[in-house]
C-alpha cells in the first residue's frame, strides 16, 4: 500500500510527463509560457529549446533598388535560410510597393537612408545606380550594416578606397557583385585549374561579346569599355589564374556605333583587346565587343601543361537541328545578361547570405572589386598611350589622408603633397578590418621588389 505522500509525488511526476509530452495539444495559456513546458536540451537528446540567446539568429536584410537586378537578388534572398527581407526601397515608390507585395516584405520606402538607418535592417543589398554606390556603402558602414553591393563600388578609385575603408573601420562585411565568379561554367574551369586536371596554367583566354550595343546615354560618362564591360573579364582572368596581375597592354577601336567616336578616353571604343601579364610568365588574353550578331558570347579557355579546359556558350536548350542546309543548335545563345547569368546572381546572393549567417568572410571582397577597377583603369591608360602599363603605376597615384577616409587621385603632372609617400601596393591603401586580419598587400603577394 502506498502512503498518501508517495501517491501524491507519483501523481505529480506522471502529470508532468503527460504535460510535457502533449504540450502541443494544449491551448495557449497566459500563465504558462512555451519555454516552461519544453524540455531543455540537457534533459533530452532529441529536443532542443531555442529560446533566449540559444535561438538561431535571423539576419534582417534591406534591398535598395527594385529594378531588374534588385528583383533578381530579392527573389534569391527570399529563398535563403537564416535571412529575411524586412525592407525595400526605390526612388519610385510604386516600384518599392510592388516589390514588397510580390515578396511579402513588410516595409517599403522611397528613401535609401530610411532603409539603411532602420533598426529592422542588419545587412543592406545595394542595387541602385552606380553613382550612389559609394555614399550608400559609407552610410551603411556608419550604421554598422553589412553590405552587398553590385559592381562598381564607386565611379572613381579614391571613392572606392574610401568606401572599402569605411566598412573595415566599422568591422562590417562588404561583398562586391562580380557574379561571373559564381557561374557554374566558369566555376568548373576554376575547379579544373585548382585540382590540376590540366596541369599548371600557361595561357588564359576570355571573350565577352554583347548581343547589341547600349544606347549613347549609357556609354557617355559610363567610364568606358574597360570599366563598364571588360572589368568582368579582367576580374575573371585573375580569378582563374589565382594570382595578382603585374601589367597590361590594351587596344581599343570603334566598329559598331560610330556615334560614340567623339567621346573621351575609353568611352569612344566599342571593341577592345587586352593582354595581361601574371607572375611566372602566365598570360591572359581578352577580347570584348559591344555587338555579337549571334547572341551573348561568353567563353573562357585555359591551356595548361597537362591539357586544356574551356567553356561554351549557354543556350536555352540542348536541342540540335540536322538537315541538308544546317546542322547545329536549334536555338541561339541567350541574348540577355540576366538570362545568361541568372543562376550566378542567385548563387552569389546565397553565398553572401551564408557568410552573414555563419559569420565568415565574404566570398568576393571589396579588395577584389578594387583590383578589378585598377585593372580597368590601367587598361584605359594603355589603350590611350599605346604602351604596357604596370598596375602599381595606378596605385601609386592614390593619396589618402585621415586613415584612408579621404582619398584623391593625383595626375601624373601633379607634385606630391608634402609628406606623401607613394605606395605601389593596393593593400597599403586599405585599413585593417576589425572583423578579420589584414591581408598581405597586392604586389607583396607576388613577391615583387618594387
Amino acid at each position: 500500500m502506498l502512503n498518501s505522500v508517495t501517491y501524491i509525488l507519483l501523481l505529480l511526476v506522471f502529470s508532468h510527463e503527460i504535460l510535457t509530452t502533449f504540450a502541443f495539444l494544449l491551448p495557449p495559456s497566459p500563465f504558462l509560457s512555451s519555454s516552461s513546458i519544453l524540455r531543455s536540451s540537457s534533459s533530452s537528446d532529441d529536443v532542443t529549446n531555442f529560446t533566449g540567446s540559444d535561438a538561431p539568429k535571423i539576419i534582417n536584410v534591406g534591398v535598395i533598388g527594385c529594378g531588374r537586378i534588385g528583383l533578381v537578388h530579392l527573389a534569391a534572398i527570399s529563398k535563403c535560410q537564416g535571412v529575411k527581407v524586412t525592407y525595400v526601397s526605390n526612388p519610385t515608390i510604386s516600384k518599392a510597393k510592388n516589390a514588397a507585395e510580390e515578396y511579402s516584405v513588410p516595409n517599403y520606402t522611397s528613401s535609401a537612408s530610411e532603409l539603411i538607418q532602420s533598426p529592422l535592417v542588419d545587412a543592406v543589398w545595394i542595387c541602385s545606380p552606380s553613382s550612389f554606390h559609394a555614399s550608400q556603402i559609407k552610410e551603411s558602414a556608419l550604421y554598422k550594416k553589412h553590405v552587398f553591393c553590385e559592381k562598381p563600388i564607386a565611379t572613381s578609385l579614391p571613392e572606392t578606397v574610401e568606401a572599402i575603408n569605411s566598412c573595415s573601420e566599422a568591422g562590417v562585411k562588404l561583398m562586391i557583385g562580380l557574379q561571373r565568379r559564381f557561374d557554374p561554367n566558369f566555376l568548373r574551369v576554376k575547379q579544373a585549374i585548382d585540382d590540376k586536371e590540366v596541369g599548371v596554367p600557361i595561357i588564359v583566354k576570355v571573350c565577352s561579346r554583347d548581343p547589341s550595343p547600349p544606347p549613347f546615354s549609357y556609354v557617355e560618362n559610363g567610364g568606358g569599355i574597360f570599366a563598364d564591360m571588360a572589368v568582368h573579364d579582367l576580374d575573371m582572368t585573375r580569378f582563374l589564374v589565382g594570382e595578382d596581375p603585374v601589367s597590361i597592354l590594351a587596344t581599343g577601336s570603334c566598329h559598331i556605333d560610330k556615334s560614340i567616336e567623339g567621346l573621351e578616353g575609353a568611352e569612344k571604343y566599342d571593341t577592345a583587346n587586352c593582354i595581361v601579364k601574371y607572375p611566372n610568365g602566365v598570360t591572359a588574353m581578352i577580347d570584348v565587343c559591344r555587338q555579337s550578331s549571334y547572341g551573348y558570347d561568353q567563353r573562357a579557355e585555359v591551356l595548361g601543361t597537362g591539357g586544356m579546359v574551356m567553356t561554351e556558350n549557354v543556350y536555352p536548350s540542348t536541342a540540335k537541328i540536322f538537315k541538308p542546309s544546317f546542322t547545329g543548335n536549334a536555338d541561339m545563345p541567350y541574348d540577355f545578361f540576366l538570362k545568361r547569368y541568372n543562376e550566378a546572381y542567385v548563387r552569389e546572393t546565397e553565398e553572401f547570405c551564408k557568410a552573414l549567417v555563419e559569420d565568415r568572410e565574404a566570398p568576393c571582397t571589396g579588395e577584389d572589386g578594387l583590383v578589378a577597377l585598377v585593372m580597368s583603369i590601367a587598361a584605359g591608360i594603355s589603350a590611350e598611350e599605346g604602351r604596357w602599363v604596370r598596375f602599381d603605376e595606378v596605385v601609386s597615384r592614390v593619396f589618402c589622408e585621415k586613415g584612408g577616409s579621404q582619398c584623391s587621385m593625383l595626375a601624373m603632372s601633379d607634385a606630391f603633397p608634402e609628406g606623401f609617400k607613394p605606395t605601389q601596393d593596393i593593400g597599403d591603401l586599405l585599413t585593417e578590418n576589425a572583423d578579420k586580419p589584414k591581408k598581405e598587400g597586392f604586389l607583396k603577394r607576388l613577391g615583387l621588389n618594387v
